[in-house]
């Protein structure tokens, strides 16, 4: 009989500036993690994945996984081993784990993932954030800083599909109205169309509300094989259905697309993942998508398939993405609330897809039964997706 990967468990820490250690921050979201199920002990889980990108520079603690996993307490016998892919770090670990769990090597495994950014010196986590991209090609000519890559990336779109400020400012304002009542996000603000297109500039066309915030934080779920977590929760499994990751590109001058706006590795990986999941995007009850700038969720909105391409700013204008709407997402605030400790993100992520299919979100869509999260990497060098849904794969 073959086996199957499930998502059984989820917590985290407050995300923020925070004057807590990676370490530190680690443990309280494994502890969160495992209060959310009791029946399990830190014996039980036999595999350790640490997501973190920036704990050799930021916190100087390489080799981290080993020490995390003493630290929380628990000892890996399958695998133990850190996953640094920067603002993928975490869903590419969970896509490992089910991996793992399928084949036989793993029975439980914790995904974890952190980033302690802030330093004394606060200036200093945008000098770290250049060591994420190509150090012989982009970095020499300027290239660095997401933000005025993304702005670029807004400018093309609005250029070739009218795309306005105005529904830009509607990506904030919908996540920071749902991030409001996240008491771990690293905002809990409520947000109006005025204020966001009010507010100060980062970037033109970028203000300071289309741009996600640097963030200390961790997160940390449990993937289960299926037998053994029907054993440990009454609650309804969520299955990891598939996934795919696509990297088509690092260095900028070997862009995928025709244009900024035309995000083809993302297409790549839309298609293998919902390949895997048996499921197209019509199937999609609600999803996490990578809102690092307001222009990433009105582009991927676009390449997932859930509207026509160039038409995303009109389709979140309209409330699609809203409770109700045809595909609610970042429905615990996204990074424009939550924050974005890159190795934590897609952990977060699958928290909230979890509690969604499991019925217990926050913000709840009704019925859901299949869900996606989606990250992309750096400078939009990599994407990756994954699928869960209430029912395995058949």
């Amino acid at each position: 009989m073959a086996r199957r990967a499930c998502i059984i468990a989820g917590g985290m820490c407050k995300w923020g500036v925070r004057e807590a250690s990676l370490v530190d921050m680690a443990q309280e979201a494994a502890k969160d993690c495992l209060e959310d199920i009791p029946g399990l002990k830190p014996k039980d889980i036999d595999g350790f994945f640490f997501a973190t990108s920036y704990a050799g520079r930021c916190s100087f603690q390489v080799n981290t996984a080993p020490v995390i996993a003493e630290r929380v307490g628990i000892k890996p016998t399958s695998i133990c081993a850190r996953v640094d892919v920067l603002c993928a770090g975490g869903s590419t670990a969970i896509l490992l784990a089910k991996g793992l769990v399928e084949s036989g090597m793993a029975d439980i495994v914790m995904v974890a993932g952190g980033e302690k950014l802030y330093t004394p010196q606060k200036w200093e986590v945008f000098y770290s954030e250049l060591a994420s991209i190509d150090h012989d090609w982009d970095a020499p000519n300027g290239l660095g800083l997401p933000p005025p890559f993304f702005a670029l990336t807004a400018k093309e779109h609005m250029k070739r599909y009218g795309t306005t400020k105005e529904q830009l400012a509607w990506v904030s304002v919908v996540n920071y109205n749902y991030g409001a009542e996240n008491p771990k996000a690293q905002f809990q603000k409520k947000l109006t169309l005025e204020e966001a297109l009010g507010a100060p500039p980062v970037v033109p066309p970028l203000t300071l509300y289309d741009c996600c915030p640097i963030t200390d934080g961790a997160a940390a779920v449990i993937v289960a094989e299926e037998s053994r977590a029907k054993d440990l929760t009454d609650r309804p499994l969520v299955y990891i259905r598939g996934g795919a990751q696509a990297s088509l590109h690092s260095v900028s001058a070997n862009w995928p697309g025709e244009h900024l706006a035309d995000w083809a590795h993302l297409r790549v990986a839309a298609k293998r993942a919902y390949e895997s999941a048996k499921v197209g995007p019509d199937d999609i009850d609600v999803a996490q998508t990578h809102d690092c700038f307001s222009i990433s969720e009105v582009i991927e909105v676009e390449e997932l398939g859930f509207c026509k391409k160039g038409e995303g700013g009109a389709f979140i204008e309209s409330g699609q993405t809203k409770i109700g709407g045809k595909v609610p997402i970042n429905t615990d605030g996204g990074l424009l609330s939550c924050g974005h400790p890159f190795g934590a993100t897609g952990i977060r992520q699958a928290i909230e897809i979890m509690k969604q299919l499991q019925g217990r979100a926050r913000f709840q869509v009704e019925g859901a039964e299949i869900a996606l999260t989606h990250n992309l990497s750096g400078l939009n060098v990599e994407h990756t997706i994954v699928i869960y849904g209430r029912e395995p794969v058949k």
